[in-house]
């Protein structure tokens, strides 16, 4: 890594430590019963696309975990180690929270626990047939993808408004913390990979490849558990979907040139400076205690 962009990792971590991940061991109590409907406000089919992002979110977080683990002793800086500690138990607690939701969909839908072992399968195989440097970038790459939809979470109300509690808590906690460590295994890469021609190069294929694969599983998954609910002719539905994901709400569709920015040669996660929704967390853990109360 270059001199001067290790001084400003390090001087981010050293100035900035009021945004450095903190591991909250948090439960959330979904009633499963409403699994196929928690999303009231966008409606039964926008519930179950989140419900098939969910499968792959504990079997990614242990991925993530892994890959950062892999380099944690080649980096010197105890800022970051912290950041890299605390990340690793924010992901772990992710995977523990997502794994309940998991269940309640596994038990509906038989297909979806065989998309997760489909999914921890070509996990394995980019670790272990690619190696730990590749599995270093397509983790920056998806974490550039979690911190997109953690800021469309957070920054459009729409998005959790009119939720049931338990399931809304659930996914705003996961956004909050998903943007507190977002820079953690991008500086990660930095350090043991510099900023030059190759760390680009195989930082933009992570995202590249990281992008094909992640949607070429997802949207199939996607359409079979909605034929499995019985979802797929629910035209009304679909409008809300469309509406939530690429119109008006626009979960997708609001982050499309932010997805892009990945690949200029000087990104770093923070130049989407958002911490300000960082403020939010203490209120929100007050809230959460009351709900679980």
């Amino acid at each position: 890594m270059a001199k001067s962009r290790k001084s400003n990792v390090v001087s981010f971590y050293q100035n900035l430590q009021s945004i450095l991940p903190i591991r909250r061991d948090l439960h959330f109590k979904l009633p499963p019963e409403r699994i196929g409907d928690w999303h009231q406000g966008g409606g039964p089919i926008f519930t179950s696309f989140l419900n098939t992002f969910s499968i792959v979110l504990p079997v990614g977080e242990r991925f993530f975990i892994d890959s950062v683990r892999a380099y944690r002793d080649q980096v010197t800086d105890p800022e970051l180690k912290r950041a890299i500690t605390a990340f690793i138990g924010q992901e772990a607690m992710h995977g523990r929270e997502h794994e309940d939701l998991n269940a309640a969909l596994f038990a509906a839908v038989p297909f979806a626990p065989k998309f997760e072992r489909l999914v921890k399968g070509i996990l394995d195989g980019v670790t272990k047939y690619l190696g730990k440097e590749f599995s270093l970038s397509a983790t920056i790459a998806l974490e550039h993808f979690t911190a997109l939809l953690a800021d469309g979470v957070l920054r459009e109300p729409r998005l959790t408004q009119d939720v049931e509690p338990h399931y809304s808590a659930l996914w705003k906690w996961h956004a909050l913390e998903e943007t507190e460590h977002k820079a953690v295994a991008f500086d990660v890469w930095e350090t043991v990979m510099g900023r030059g021609p190759r760390a680009y190069a195989i930082r933009a294929a992570g995202l590249v490849l990281a992008t094909v694969i992640f949607w070429g599983l997802i949207v199939p998954a996607f359409l079979v558990v909605l034929r499995t609910e019985g979802k797929l002719s629910d035209v009304p539905a679909w409008r809300k979907f469309w509406t939530f994901t690429m119109g008006d709400v626009g979960l997708l569709r609001i982050q499309l040139r932010n997805y892009a920015d990945y690949f200029r040669p000087g990104f770093h996660p923070w130049d989407h400076d958002n911490r300000a929704y960082l403020l939010q967390i203490d209120a929100f853990l007050a809230e959460q205690e009351k709900l679980v109360a």
